[in-house]
């Protein structure tokens, strides 16, 4: 009874340590970063040079997230052609969950895991956190979210040190719905930029792109049920994904990050580049002038990433297919519609991408 009562007993102080130990962590971090911003502000006022390294602090990060061909890349290139920004990927750090069924996959330029899986799933890691002298009372998985972070800032760092540049960034799709919570667990004083794109235009160019590079690519390519793109299933699942994943994102972003977490609407990227790119240089905190943005949009235009074509040209083999906004209209069967709303209709209402069609009360 007694070793029952002194097991418990453990369990809750370590639990209670965790907890102190996470929100310690948080204010730690979000501290930091404003002490840091105002060393910077000071070294720019004074005219002085403004270091990436820890000479002011820590290094202002950055994660570009959104679900898979919602134009993440895009704006990657984008914020990469700033004089201060570096910006990459795909890094693939967050999906506590996420690894690709097998490590003999062909594209072996990706990651096999994320990096946050790869950590947590590092048996002898774990066994030695759970028994060292050093850290056998403590929580296992805050060591391993520390420790987490600091290869995330290994990596980072490491690379904008070689560029010269400020600020650094990673390209971070939503791999898993966590995504979000996993960023402000582990890096709670990130800025993050979430680009949200129409559903079914996703669901159109994710299946273009999976005939081009991914697996379906080696399957017959014909049409699905009723003269649909969509072979059987897919459609379903890109769909409940996109719901999923982007629901999950749009909750946690404002309630967990604040004022740290900015949505851009592909759409609207589209329409007005120069306004939502600078309204996003302003929430990273670097230069937004008018010939700056207007040098990063031109970098990244269409033309220049499709290397030639006009917007609403399309190559349905490349990665930059066509580059507009309602190609779903030209697409999908009235099946698809019917699909795509049963799986994630209420997140298309609630984003604004369609009416409210149920019948009020």
């Amino acid at each position: 009874m007694l070793k029952v009562a002194k097991a418990t007993l453990q369990s809750a102080t370590g639990a209670l340590r965790s907890k102190v130990s996470r929100q310690a962590r948080r204010q730690l971090a979000l501290k930091d970063a404003e002490i840091a911003a105002l060393r910077r502000e000071l070294a720019r006022l004074r005219g002085g040079e403004d270091p990436p390294g820890s000479a002011t602090g820590p290094v202002p990060v950055f994660f570009v997230v959104g679900n898979q061909k919602s134009g993440t890349t895009w704006l990657m290139r984008m914020l990469d052609a700033h004089p201060e920004v570096l910006c990459k990927g795909e890094g693939r750090f967050f999906g506590a969950s996420w690894r690709q069924k097998s490590l003999k996959h062909r594209d072996v330029l990706r990651p096999a895991s994320s990096l946050y899986n790869a950590v947590l799933d590092a048996e002898y890691l774990r066994l030695w956190i759970e028994r060292s002298v050093w850290s056998r009372n403590d929580d296992a998985g805050e060591h391993l979210d520390n420790l987490t972070r600091m290869a995330i800032d290994y990596f980072l760092e490491g690379e904008l040190l070689k560029s010269g540049k400020r600020v650094v960034g990673d390209k971070s799709p939503l791999l898993t719905p966590e995504t979000i919570r996993e960023i402000s667990a582990i890096y709670p004083e990130a800025r993050v930029v979430h680009i949200i794109r129409d559903g079914r235009d996703v669901a159109v160019s994710a299946a273009h792109h999976s005939r081009n590079f991914g697996r379906a690519g080696k399957r017959d390519p014909s049409r699905g049920p009723e003269g649909s793109m969509f072979p059987e299933g897919q459609l379903e699942k890109l769909a409940a994904e996109w719901a999923s994943r982007v629901g999950r994102a749009v909750q946690d972003g404002p309630e967990l990050l604040g004022e740290n977490y900015a949505e851009v609407r592909y759409e609207n990227l589209l329409r007005s580049p120069e306004a939502e790119f600078r309204r996003l240089l302003d929430l990273l905190g670097v230069g937004s002038g008018e010939g700056t943005v207007r040098r990063c949009v031109d970098a990244a235009s269409f033309e220049r990433l499709s290397r030639g074509r006009e917007r609403g040209e399309e190559d349905s083999s490349s990665f930059f297919r066509k580059g507009v906004a309602g190609d779903w209209k030209n697409v999908f069967t009235q099946r698809d519609g019917e699909i795509f709303e049963e799986q994630a209709g209420e997140l298309l209402v609630e984003l604004g991408y369609a009416e409210d069609r149920r019948p009020k009360v």
